[in-house]
């Protein structure tokens, strides 16, 4: 079964005008990579879930933006090129909140000016950083971290594995 996604976007950053509708569809072609691959999906928050919706949010600002939530919500005084705050996955077992059938899995959040700088850095374009990052945050919504290298290599890889549903990614 294949669930109903909604993925909810704003862009609260004026110095990049995206276009919120290919990047919901390209988080789509990611959140499907995850869920049809079995080491990934049976190793998630979602596993033994019975849903039929996920939701999620994506807000794009800077990092100054970013600074405030990591120093308020995280204790980190220093500001990040993405912050998740995984609701579902980051709750205890019997704290999971399932409504109709929908879960929330809580919120991405994207320092665009970040992403500029990293893709620079990087040596590739803003947009493939961007969408890198995309497919990382939602590897955070469904309970992955990258505490080891070994985990840090299994997201990494998945992210590449998503990345590459995607045509010039």
């Amino acid at each position: 079964m294949i669930p109903t996604i909604n993925i909810f976007t704003e862009n609260i950053y004026d110095k990049w005008e995206l276009d919120e509708k290919e990047l919901i569809d390209n988080a789509n072609v990611y959140l499907d990579y995850y869920l049809s691959t079995p080491e990934i999906y049976n190793n998630s928050c979602l596993h033994n879930q019975n849903f039929d919706t996920l939701v999620f949010d994506i807000l794009y600002c800077d990092s100054e933006k970013t600074h405030t939530m990591n120093r308020d919500y995280r204790d980190k005084d220093y500001p990040a090129d993405i912050i998740t705050f995984a609701i579902f996955a980051d709750s205890a077992d019997d704290e999971k909140f399932i409504f109709d059938g929908e879960i929330n899995l809580g919120e991405i959040i994207i320092a665009l000016d970040k992403v500029e700088k990293n893709a620079q850095e990087k040596g590739w374009t803003r947009e493939r950083e961007l969408n890198f990052l995309i497919a990382h945050g939602i590897m955070h919504l469904l309970g992955f971290d990258h505490q080891t290298e070994e985990e840090y290599n299994f997201v990494v890889n998945a992210q590449e594995q998503a990345l590459s549903k995607i045509k010039g990614f």
